[in-house]
């Protein structure tokens, strides 16, 4: 069993999980919280940090995993880079197939591709991604699984042979390339579930976003699953949001920035910069949002080094998951260097006891 490294956003202000955040704080403070978040990591051990896709968001500047991906592998040695995920809908499978080679060809061995089919962001800026130049059309989300073995398929080093008006040319993402970036699909639905069965390939359920469905999308997977060139038995893992601390009350201090913000985002609030924990505990919910911030609490792992080893150690025997990907959301203290993020570097430092125990096992 391994344990795994979510950085899943960056955020220009608080969010996840790179800058602590101030109302001052901007993109680059975020992208330095992510690259001394990602260095820890590597120090540790980690396998894998991976990054998301999100437009448009008052507190999440992860707009283009490819991007970050680099910059990340750049600053570290060992850990696997990977995004969680590019969102193929809003991208023509060339492009997202193109970025993929060159990084693998920079970092050979260390790139994850992960696949996800969200827009990742609102309607509008939606319109706005996919029409523009980039050959991405209004059906693209139909599209999605022949976008997959496009990206699949032009990423190999053999490429594909297109033929159009009667003219065949091979098309290849990269002139040579020598291997290939690893493909995960990703969902939180049984949908994701079956077409990663169908194609091959491995899964991840979003279980720190989703926290439903997870053992039903897991067991269809594997009841599902077909060998295939990229895989021959069924591969999982899942993600969960994590807050660690000395203290179990600390930690639940630290959770309830992120908790507020998941609480908008559930209940069609509009979404702003992530609280400082100080403003967070001043805020009075009404009993039944209290209800659901509870709810939520309670697929999270919080509490101290003991507590969160011994909830990731249910976490993964519960769903018999090849691996656990940790997605540390523990909120900023007022006055915190927005270049930094203390109390997630905290999280994975201390969970790490029981990511190398897990991982000898």
């Amino acid at each position: 069993m391994s344990l795994l490294l979510r950085t899943y956003r960056l955020a220009p202000r608080v969010l996840e999980p790179l800058a602590p955040h101030v109302l001052a704080a901007t993109t680059a403070d975020a992208l330095a919280a992510s690259l001394s978040l990602a260095r820890v990591a590597d120090d540790l051990g980690y396998r894998r940090y991976w990054v998301a896709e999100h437009h448009n968001m008052p507190a999440v500047a992860a707009t283009n995993p490819p991007v970050l991906m680099g910059l990340i592998a750049s600053v570290t040695s060992r850990m696997r880079v990977g995004s969680g995920g590019v969102m193929l809908p809003n991208h023509a499978p060339l492009v997202v197939a193109e970025q993929m080679a060159l990084l693998e060809a920079a970092f050979p061995g260390r790139v994850d591709l992960g696949i996800g089919r969200a827009p990742g962001t609102d309607p509008i800026t939606s319109y706005a991604l996919r029409h523009g130049g980039g050959g991405v059309s209004d059906d693209a989300v139909a599209h999605f699984p022949q976008y997959v073995d496009d990206v699949l398929a032009m990423m190999s080093p053999a490429g594909v042979s297109v033929s159009v008006a009667g003219r065949t040319q091979p098309l290849r993402a990269t002139p040579g390339a020598a291997g290939s970036a690893q493909a995960w699909l990703l969902g939180s639905s049984d949908y994701s579930a079956r077409l990663a069965a169908a194609k091959g390939l491995p899964y991840v359920f979003a279980h720190h976003f989703s926290g439903q469905g997870t053992a039903e999308a897991l067991e269809t997977y594997r009841r599902e699953f077909r060998p295939s060139e990229h895989l021959e038995a069924p591969r999982t893992f899942l993600t969960v949001n994590a807050v660690v601390a000395g203290t179990e009350a600390e930690a639940r201090r630290l959770a309830l920035p992120n908790q507020l913000m998941m609480l908008a985002l559930r209940t069609g609030q509009p979404l702003g910069p992530q609280l400082t924990v100080e403003e967070a505990e001043a805020v009075e919910l009404p009993a039944q949002h209290r209800e659901l911030v509870d709810k939520m609490a309670g697929r999270w792992v919080v509490g101290d080094p003991a507590q969160a080893a011994s909830a990731l150690a249910r976490l993964a025997a519960s769903y018999d998951v090849d691996e656990v990907m940790l997605h540390p959301v523990a909120g900023a203290y007022a006055g915190t260097d927005p270049r930094s993020a203390p109390t997630r570097e905290a999280t994975v430092r201390l969970a790490a006891d029981w990511v190398f125990a897990a991982s000898s096992d």
